[in-house]
């Protein structure tokens, strides 16, 4: 079954390498929009973007509120007039691998991450593209 980043570009690629402060979208517990600034990295083999957030965040909140098998949410970047958002289902992962790699991509994209005890993972399993980046 082919990926979905399997068509993208070079351009789609370097867009989401590029150092740019995103927005995330999930489902708050009474159905409105909660959308909030966070850096994201993309992983095109797994087809996954990652956001590292505190447990007791509202984003995670929202995720763990969908209950085990996680929250349909959007992750989007904006460069001028390019733009490109990524949908699929966000899992949220606690397991110090997972937390782990999600800190590296991060510090190669962003910066290092101050250690934070309650840090976890937002896995989001892309299975939707839109943006004028392709």
């Amino acid at each position: 079954m082919p990926g979905v980043f399997d068509a993208v570009g070079a351009d789609f690629a370097r867009f989401w390498t590029e150092r740019r402060i995103c927005l995330l979208a999930t489902v708050g517990r009474d159905g409105t929009p909660h959308l909030v600034a966070v850096g994201v990295t993309v992983d095109l083999p797994a087809g996954l973007a990652r956001v590292i957030a505190r447990r007791g965040s509202q984003k995670i909140r929202n995720v763990l509120a969908a209950g085990t098998g996680g929250a349909r949410v959007a992750v989007t970047g904006i460069d001028g007039t390019r733009w490109s958002t990524l949908q699929g289902r966000g899992i949220v992962r606690a397991d110090p691998a997972a937390v782990a790699e999600a800190e590296r991509r991060y510090a190669r994209r962003y910066r290092t991450p101050r250690p934070h005890p309650e840090r976890v993972v937002l896995e989001i399993v892309v299975d939707r593209m839109l943006g004028s980046v392709r």
